[in-house]
């Protein structure tokens, strides 16, 4: 697992590669957390990630709410193969807003 940040618009992008699981999830939840507290929006780039686990979309969901209350917005961009499975079956793809892909932020 890799992580790097850039940035498109207003918004810092996470860029995620390969996967994230309990051994690893603390470093990105950092990472996340980090960019959010500072006041950023933030695009989690999943287009070079294979694998998530529970871990990994808790640390999403806190990211979310901490997101939330300080009026900025999380999006995840390119989620496909297992990891949009993870989405879709804990229908946390209704929650989160999902675009195709980085470029299609707009706003």
């Amino acid at each position: 697992m890799s992580f790097d940040c850039s940035e498109h618009l207003n918004y810092k992008v996470l860029h995620l590669t390969g996967e994230i699981d309990l051994s690893n999830s603390s470093e990105v939840r950092r990472c996340l957390l980090d960019i959010i507290n500072q006041d950023y929006s933030v695009i989690v780039d999943f287009s070079e990630l294979t694998y998530i686990d529970s871990s990994g979309m808790a640390i999403l969901v806190e990211g979310l709410n901490t997101a939330n209350k300080k009026k900025t917005s999380l999006k995840i961009a390119a989620a496909n193969g297992a990891p949009r499975q993870v989405l879709e079956l804990t229908r946390l793809d209704q929650v989160f807003t999902l675009v195709d892909a980085v470029s299609d932020v707009k706003e």
